[in-house]
């Protein structure tokens, strides 16, 4: 599918009409997206920092979460890190299309579920404990469907740190991409208990009271300074990515995203994914592994954009500069979203 021949047709969008850019709501949005203070009372330290108070910033975030704008306050988890995780497509017919997303969606493990412009028309994210319980989901969606279905795992971690900088439109962090090899395994979670326990509390955000990581304890048997200090571990160990306000792209007004894929040669792959992981508009990049033979291509980014025309240009610009489409390439524009929110790697039940 050619970048410029369609239109994105994505009616859950809207443009975010929030505070203007320096206000103290808008640096809520923008500035927390990582970094959140990890204490006691954490929204009382966001209002000294915003100019607002502890009430202003609690009502901000909830009136977020309820209209769609954040999806949640919390952490956003390193992918294979913890159980298993897969990017998987399947060919659904136009006529079964909704019927069919709707039954991927119903799985708990599903927390991304897109329609795109492509063959393989429905793309969707399964996250679980192991990767024997990955492979019995694939199995159910293609038995209830009798739609093969590809899986894609990942393979090598280029930048996957999805946000936004609502002033700039860029993602919110631009060093130099950090080459990152996937961790594969068979194992449930190697976590001991009580972090498992917190790690299900904390899947669906942080409870947004005045002091967050008591109420999270309560529900993992753990006091308020052992919750605070695991986040903190986790982050330092990498397992968390970021801790923060958690972002919906389409609510804030980039209504255009495209997933563009390559097939580069394996000796070649990973220097070229830091090259385009460095670019500033690559939200994400990563290399996974290939479905030959209906699916060729091992490299991976997104570009999120306000329009189609904005997310164009920007990849034609990204690979006139880097001669990316010297190798096969395809890319997906998102048509529809049906499912997103947070992964769920864990339940009560392997805690």
């Amino acid at each position: 599918m050619s970048c410029h021949s369609a239109r994105v047709i994505d009616a859950g969008a809207a443009d975010f009409a929030g505070a203007p850019a320096g206000s103290g709501t808008f640096r809520l949005l923008n500035d927390y997206q990582r970094g959140f203070p990890l204490v006691s009372e954490p929204f009382v330290a966001m209002a000294a920092a915003c100019g607002l108070d502890e009430a202003a910033v609690l009502s901000a975030l909830q009136a977020w979460v309820a209209s769609g704008v954040v999806s949640r306050v919390g952490a956003v988890f390193a992918p294979r890190r913890v159980g298993a995780s897969a990017l998987a497509a399947l060919s659904a017919p136009a006529g079964r299309l909704e019927e069919i997303a709707a039954r991927i969606s119903a799985v708990a493990e599903v927390n991304h579920n897109y329609q795109r412009e492509h063959a393989f028309n429905l793309w969707f994210v399964v996250t679980a404990a192991s990767a024997q319980r990955l492979r019995q989901i694939v199995a159910g969606i293609e038995q209830d469907t009798g739609c093969a279905v590809i899986v894609l795992p990942l393979e090598e971690e280029f930048h996957i740190d999805l946000g936004f900088d609502l002033a700039g439109g860029a993602r919110t962090l631009t060093c130099a991409a950090e080459t990152r090899p996937a961790l594969v395994g068979e194992a449930a979670c190697a976590l001991p208990a009580l972090e498992r326990r917190l790690m299900v509390a904390l899947q669906a955000g942080l409870p947004l009271l005045s002091r967050p990581f008591e109420a999270l304890g309560r529900m993992a048997g753990l006091s308020e300074a052992m919750v605070i200090e695991l986040i903190e571990r986790w982050l330092d160990e990498g397992l968390v990515k970021r801790f923060g306000v958690i972002v919906r792209h389409h609510e804030l007004g980039f209504r255009a995203n495209a997933m563009c894929v390559w097939d580069v040669p394996d000796d070649e792959v990973t220097r070229i994914g830091r090259l385009l992981a460095a670019e500033p508009a690559v939200t994400l990049c990563y290399r996974r592994r290939r479905a030959q033979p209906d699916w060729p291509y091992n490299l991976f980014c997104m570009i999120h954009g306000r329009s189609r025309e904005a997310v164009c240009a920007t990849r034609d610009d990204i690979v006139r500069r880097l001669g990316l489409d010297d190798w096969p390439h395809a890319v997906l524009f998102s048509c529809r979203r049906f499912k997103q929110q947070g992964a769920c790697y864990l339940t009560d039940a392997d805690t």
